[in-house]
């Protein structure tokens, strides 16, 4: 058996694996680094994808902002425009274009009004009593548009001190 390890086939065969698991060593290595490399690749592509996809969402926000902006300066203008015209019109058209917005509030809030007058009185007369009736009648979509009403008026006024 001495022999046979000493010999010149198995010293050889023996040193040519010896030999070779560096390589082999070297070829696992490589198959690694190249998969963290690939990996890597793969997040730097994830995140050059998030920053065009933020870079589009800040150009889209811009552009609405500018949009929003130009909205706004056309608004102011056409007010303007519509204020320099009632002016140079003379006071009667001053005060027709002034008593608009009240008429039609308060013809809308008579109407509104009265629809719902009409139908308590057809509540209670079919046997239900105003205590019962008015619940009903009045919810929450109705105080919505009673509180929109009042704020308007409100915030308009305190607006306009205000000089806004």
């Amino acid at each position: 058996m001495l022999e046979l390890l000493g010999g010149g086939m198995f010293g050889s065969v023996l040193g040519g694996l010896f030999r070779l698991v560096p390589e082999v060593l070297r070829w696992s290595d490589k198959k690694h680094e190249r998969k963290h490399e690939l990996a890597m690749f793969q997040s730097q592509c994830d995140l050059e994808k998030q920053r065009g996809a933020q870079k589009l969402s800040e150009i889209s926000a811009h552009r609405e902002a500018t949009l929003d902006q130009g909205a706004m300066n056309a608004l102011n203008a056409a007010i303007a425009q519509q204020t320099e015209m009632v002016r140079a019109a003379g006071g009667w058209a001053a005060a027709l274009s002034a008593s608009v917005r009240p008429v039609i509030t308060y013809y809308l809030l008579a109407l509104y009004g009265g629809v719902k007058l009409c139908l308590l009185v057809a509540e209670m007369g079919s046997g239900v009593s105003i205590f019962d009736a008015m619940p009903r009648l009045w919810d929450s979509e109705d105080m919505a548009l009673l509180s929109g009403v009042v704020n308007y008026w409100i915030l308009d006024r305190t607006l306009t001190k205000r000089g806004v």
